[in-house]
């Protein structure tokens, strides 16, 4: 295992942040931390790079203890933090000289592997600007570039493409496809379920510290959930009369006056609605049944409930 967590505990005076976690990164995947702001994944990324001291349990990484060996685990992984640290008023290219010099790279082996970084994450026609100057899209390319200098064989992603346009998102969903390609294990947070859907191997779920549920997105779904999600506007009333008259209880989850049900074969309530049996036939929406889904009916609360 490349990260090993074991019962940790971490408080900050009364609060509990993080509550007897225990979770195993293997070598090689993607994995990914989700849960909303509060749930424990920053304080655990903390724990894991050594920022972070446990109140309690373990944190092995690459096979050593975080604590008594911080130097050497950081020698060897990467760390995108949520906000980007980057010299302003320097450009890209300066920036990541100026930090390849801190993991003791020079002359042509730093010159070599600056403009290696600088193709990687395609900042090439901005190289040479001042980051103030930058689109925000820009500074994350390069935040993540700084955390790639050393070759790390553990990358950590911090919620890596908030508030980011789609086609900046694409753009660094295919760049961590690359890294895993090349054997690095990524270690990362999101708010974005699609993100986590199509980028994870494994994804892990937390709420109030720990882990509420573990697994390959697509195995989560089928685990918890049925293969397709009905969305309708109905009341509770109307709702409870629909799913009497099928004599079913399926899982469900309602946010406002919009419910969403989940059935292998939505036919029987989509014919009991076209019939007005109950809820607004106009505004039906039948879809696969995603990972936020899952999200839902676990936590019972959505992300942005969460700012």
């Amino acid at each position: 295992m490349i990260v090993e967590v074991s019962g940790v505990t971490k408080r900050f005076g009364e609060r509990v942040a993080v509550d007897e976690l225990t979770l195993n990164v293997p070598q090689g995947v993607c994995f990914g931390l989700l849960g909303p702001n509060g749930a424990g994944k920053t304080t655990t990324l903390r724990m894991i790079y050594g920022v972070t001291l446990p109140t309690s349990g373990q944190v092995r990484v690459f096979g050593m203890e975080v604590s008594p060996n911080v130097r050497a685990v950081r020698q060897r992984l990467g760390v995108t933090l949520q906000q980007n640290v980057l010299i302003e008023s320097l450009s890209p290219r300066a920036n990541l000289a100026i930090f390849g010099r801190y993991h003791l790279l020079d002359g042509a082996g730093l010159a070599r592997r600056v403009e290696e970084l600088i193709d990687f994450m395609e900042l090439r026609s901005h190289a040479d600007l001042p980051v103030a100057k930058l689109s925000g899209g820009y500074q994350r390319r390069l935040a993540v570039a700084l955390s790639l200098m050393n070759r790390p064989e553990l990358l950590i992603l911090d919620e890596p493409t908030t508030g980011l346009d789609p086609a900046v998102r694409l753009a660094l969903w295919s760049r961590v496809r690359d890294l895993r390609h090349e054997g690095a294990t990524v270690l990362l947070t999101t708010h974005y379920m699609d993100e986590a859907q199509r980028l994870c191997d494994t994804v892990a779920i937390m709420s109030a510290g720990d882990i509420v549920a573990q697994g390959a997105p697509e195995e989560l779904i089928e685990r918890y959930l049925a293969r397709h999600a009905v969305e309708l506007d109905a009341t509770p009333e109307q709702e409870y009369a629909l799913l009497r008259a099928l004599g079913d209880s399926p899982p469900r989850y309602r946010s406002g006056n919009r419910s969403m049900i989940y059935l292998d074969d939505p036919a029987p309530l989509l014919e009991r609605i076209r019939l007005g049996a109950g809820g607004d036939g106009r505004a039906v929406t039948v879809r696969p049944t995603h990972l936020e889904d899952v999200f839902l009916t676990l936590t019972g609360t959505r992300l942005e409930d969460h700012p």
